[in-house]
């Protein structure tokens, strides 16, 4: 019986999560390539305000877990560093999309299991079953693949996707070793609280100098249209969720099996936005999307089996 209410529960937190994340990169898209608020770093930085107002409630309060102390300088150094990725894994996720599709944006995330497993090795140096590095080839041969059959292939964009697809792939490695630590172990919601301000910090002084007409563009498309800050507001508050169901499910499950869970989610994304965008698509670029999926599956399977 509580296996089963185990089970249930982390199936919710997977649906929950999927939403959220789904609902919030299509805003993102939304936002940034068909509204005209091409601010990915304000974009980001909206985000992470939320982030630590909506966390400072949470906790503070409507006290729905208790207040976690930082234990160490060690324990706050890790926490701002993850920060400090979360921020560039979010700006260059953002940033990918004024260039990319979504469909094409979500191909080369689906290869964050490469980067994971190479993070993961640096930092714990774990090793694995060299069956289970095998299965990573077509993960990244099919985005390789992907790319040549992209029509809407932009450079700059592709780099800045790699680059968040990286950075995500390292945080979710410090965010696994964080969360589970006995010595520095904090809940979800009190990791959130900690590293959105970080974030906030981080970006705030980035964002006056690499997007300095922000506020104006910003308050004019508020007065054009009616519904820009309500939109803004929901996409912030999703951002949240997301972030939020992203470390709970960590928790519950492994730093891999939301990988594996995010490529699955990916491809429902994929259909969503091709339906929603009308991007063009080519079968080389779904077939290529397509080997890269099975390569995670792989990737997953054979970590299961030699584990």
């Amino acid at each position: 019986m509580a296996s089963n209410k185990q089970t249930l529960f982390i199936l919710s937190l997977v649906i929950f999560w999927y939403s959220s994340n789904i609902g919030v990169l299509l805003l993102n898209k939304f936002l940034l390539s068909n509204y005209g608020f091409r601010f990915p770093i304000f974009l980001t930085m909206c985000h992470m305000s939320a982030c630590a107002i909506l966390s400072y409630f949470s906790i503070v309060v409507f006290k729905i877990v208790p207040i976690q102390m930082l234990k160490s300088r060690s324990q706050f150094l890790k926490i701002a560093a993850l920060g400090l990725v979360f921020c560039g894994s979010v700006v260059g996720g953002n940033v990918s999309l004024r260039y990319l599709a979504v469909s094409f944006n979500q191909a080369v995330g689906a290869t964050t299991p490469f980067f994971t497993a190479l993070f993961a090795y640096l930092m714990t140096l774990k090793r694995e079953a060299w069956v289970t590095y095998a299965a990573l080839i077509p993960v990244v041969a099919g985005v390789v693949i992907a790319s040549g059959g992209e029509p809407g292939f932009h450079l700059f964009g592709f780099i800045m996707c790699i680059s968040a697809t990286a950075a995500r792939a390292f945080k979710s490695v410090l965010q696994g070793i964080l969360l589970s630590s006995e010595g520095e172990k904090l809940n979800s919601m009190n990791l959130l609280l900690y590293m959105s301000p970080i974030a906030v910090l981080a970006l705030l002084p980035v964002a006056l100098v690499m997007e300095p007409n922000v506020w104006d563009v910003t308050l004019a498309l508020g007065r054009d249209h009616k519904f820009m800050w309500l939109l803004l507001l929901l996409n912030s508050v999703m951002a949240y969720s997301a972030n939020l169901l992203n470390f709970l499910v960590t928790k519950h499950t492994s730093a891999l099996t939301l990988q594996v869970l995010g490529n699955a989610k990916g491809a429902v994304a994929v259909v969503i936005s091709i339906l929603l965008f009308r991007n063009p698509v080519t079968v080389i670029g779904i077939g290529g999307y397509t080997i890269t999926v099975l390569g995670v599956v792989a990737y997953g399977e054979a970590k299961r089996r030699y584990r």
